[in-house]
């Protein structure tokens, strides 16, 4: 059965999204962590039996707390998570085996796999990092302090990305964070910059030609920054408004509602990339030509997470209802889905680039 261009899948989490990932070798593994303390693997390509509905759960992998962050390892059996329990675990996607490889002092926001390095990086609301060596368990983890509460944490092939509280963006180099696991060494960062945007760093991106990154904020802003410290190279950064949506005032001039920008991804191959936001929409944009490529159709509610496939064919989309309207009552149960996309062939390419 060939796949429609766009299906939901089968078994969602039950309350909401808080990340997913597709396998490094396989366009049709897909992890998925969510706030009801649970990883969930899907195989995306199977047909299902419900009502426009297609994948199906090959294993449910139990937290004690919420889950926060998931991440593939070196292979499409090897997984890592972060969450409320403070804890990073390493998973055995084949057997549900869980190891623990380090615990914060509070909840780990994020976590990341460098398979160029072997490294395992979390980042915790304690503001600090911990570098794990996810070979050897044994070994004690680098830790890492940070100037700042960090919320958002991308790995290029050569360079770590920590957005913290305070506009504060530091840049590790991973071979140094490598050589300061082996030594109990903390390195400095490679850089420390002033984010472009003024509100709070909701999401970053690594662009896999590791020339830079993209980072989104709380107010409905992108900003896309290179690695180069010299002049013509920073003189190509720049910051855009997006998931915005025009509403009429009470005096009947229209008025802009800013929604947050919760997600981006960048497609493995082509350099273009995709934002997610609290308007539930998703936009793709080409970074080079600074332009807007594409919008998809309004999905239920918020989107909070996104992820290409290493074949740059799919696209996941974590649908779920955010805080845009407020806490009370809060609940995702029933309202969350996961979404995959078919990329059409030249749906992610730039415009007037050849493949």
């Amino acid at each position: 059965m060939a796949p429609a261009a766009q299906f939901e899948l089968a078994q969602p989490p039950n309350d909401a999204v808080s990340s997913l990932v597709f396998a490094p070798d396989s366009s049709s593994r897909l992890l998925v962590s969510s706030w009801d303390r649970n990883v969930y693997l899907y195989d995306t390509h199977t047909a299902s039996e419900g009502d426009g509905q297609q994948g199906s759960l090959i294993r449910t992998i139990e937290h004690r707390a919420p889950v926060l962050d998931v991440c593939f390892g070196a292979n499409d059996d090897e997984a890592f998570s972060a969450g409320m329990d403070w804890q990073v675990l390493r998973l055995d996607l084949a057997t549900g085996e869980q190891i623990v490889l380090s615990k914060h002092s509070a909840p780990v926001r994020r976590v990341v796999y460098s398979r160029q390095h072997s490294l395992v990086i979390s980042a915790s609301w304690d503001s600090t990092l911990h570098v794990h060596n996810p070979v050897d368990a044994s070994q004690a983890p680098l830790e890492i302090s940070l100037p700042g509460k960090p919320h958002a944490l991308a790995a290029s092939p050569s360079k770590l990305i920590v957005a913290m509280t305070s506009r504060l963006v530091h840049i590790y180099d991973l071979s140094a964070l490598a050589s300061g696991l082996a030594s109990q060494t903390a390195p400095a960062p490679w850089q420390q910059r002033e984010s472009s945007l003024k509100f709070l760093t909701r999401a970053v991106a690594a662009m896999p030609s590791d020339a830079g990154y993209a980072t989104s904020s709380i107010e409905g802003r992108v900003a896309v920054e290179f690695f180069d410290a010299s002049a013509e190279s920073q003189a190509r950064k720049y910051a855009f408004k997006c998931h915005r949506q025009s509403q009429p005032s009470p005096d009947g001039a229209p008025t802009d509602v800013v929604y947050p920008v919760n997600a981006l991804a960048f497609h493995p191959t082509y350099g273009t990339f995709a934002s997610g936001g609290g308007d539930a929409t998703v936009a793709l944009w080409d970074a080079d030509a600074k332009r807007r490529m594409k919008v998809y159709q309004k999905f239920p509610d918020s989107v909070a997470a996104l992820a290409f496939s290493a074949d740059g064919r799919h696209l996941a989309i974590g649908v779920c209802p955010g805080f845009e309207t407020g806490m009370e009552d809060y609940t995702g149960e029933g309202r969350t889905k996961i979404l995959v996309r078919e990329l059409g062939e030249n749906e992610a390419l730039p415009k007037g680039k050849a493949k």
